[in-house]
């Protein structure tokens, strides 16, 4: 079996932590590099349900994509809930390593295994990294459908396609108009309006979509001369899971490659922390709130 040094060098590889954003915190969080690492499990976060999970399994590493400690901390004691998690792991043998804004530029990355769920072809990053001469890395990546569809179907499909969780697939838009082309970024991609209308692009499906930045882009698409951009709001836990798969794939590959044995696993732990949703009745007006004035 490999040492723990020789896998972080080869997930390093793949996801150089150079290439995370600054305010990020990728890496390895815990681990003695001398270890031998037969099992590996793959997760988007690093919370107590995977820690136990990780124990069950027998594991040697669990990758997540979500960093542990993303804004540091003072302390690991076990009365915290993330110190906890620090204790499960190190009393049990296991290391923590994270892939995070690294794993959202690289090639493949975050989005494209999202676009792959999605049954897309990809044309480009949405955000072109400048340091990639070949133009594949990056943020997002713009894609194109095999044959148009309607929105509503297109929201169907992601709705089957990705992981359930209470909010399914919200979507703004006329229903029945056509998708040729899909801009898609996992995780929280409301920061990058500028960059998918640039794109010209028909939808955009990403994550935790703010009232501000998508009534904003909803409006502008209404001015004359706008682009009709429609809109998919997924669960954030939702669109980064394909790379758990993609991940633990590459992974496979590398280990084939140099005679490892590891055995990587994949965690089905839905860590989304919204647990149910009670819909409201379709076209009901606003009605004054009881005890509110009138």
């Amino acid at each position: 079996m490999p040492a723990l040094i020789d896998v972080l060098a080869a997930l390093d590889a793949l996801w150089p932590p150079e290439r995370a954003e600054q305010w990020d915190a990728v890496g390895t969080v815990c681990g003695d590099p001398d270890a031998e690492v037969g099992r590996v499990l793959f997760a988007v976060d690093p919370v107590q349900e995977v820690a136990d999970e990780a124990v069950k399994l027998g594991a040697d590493l669990l990758v997540t994509h979500h960093p542990l400690y993303l804004r540091g901390t003072t302390t690991v004691a076990a009365s915290t809930f993330k110190g906890r998690v620090v204790h499960t792991l190190i009393k049990n043998d296991i290391a923590l390593h994270v892939a995070h804004t690294n794993a959202d530029r690289a090639d493949p990355g975050v989005s494209d295994a999202l676009a792959g769920a999605l049954d897309l072809r990809i044309t480009g990053p949405l955000v072109p990294d400048p340091t990639d001469p070949a133009g594949r890395r990056g943020l997002g990546r713009v894609c194109e459908l095999d044959h148009p569809v309607a929105l509503r179907d297109f929201a169907a499909r992601a709705a089957a396609r990705l992981p359930a969780t209470a909010q399914g697939i919200r979507f703004s838009g006329d229903p029945d108009r056509l998708i040729r082309t899909v801009a898609v970024c996992g995780g929280s991609g409301d920061s990058l309006f500028a960059e998918v209308r640039a794109a010209g692009v028909d939808a955009y499906l990403t994550a935790d979509l703010r009232h501000h930045p998508a009534s904003e882009a909803q409006q502008a698409a209404a001015m004359p001369g706008g682009d009709d951009l429609a809109l998919l709001d997924a669960a954030h836990w939702a669109t980064e899971w394909p790379w758990v798969e993609q991940a633990a794939a590459q992974l496979d590959e590398i280990s084939d490659r140099h005679g490892w044995g590891l055995r990587t696993h994949i965690s089905r732990t839905v860590t989304d922390p919204w647990t149910a949703h009670a819909p409201t009745p379709a076209h009901v007006p606003p009605t004054t709130t009881p005890g509110a004035p009138r």
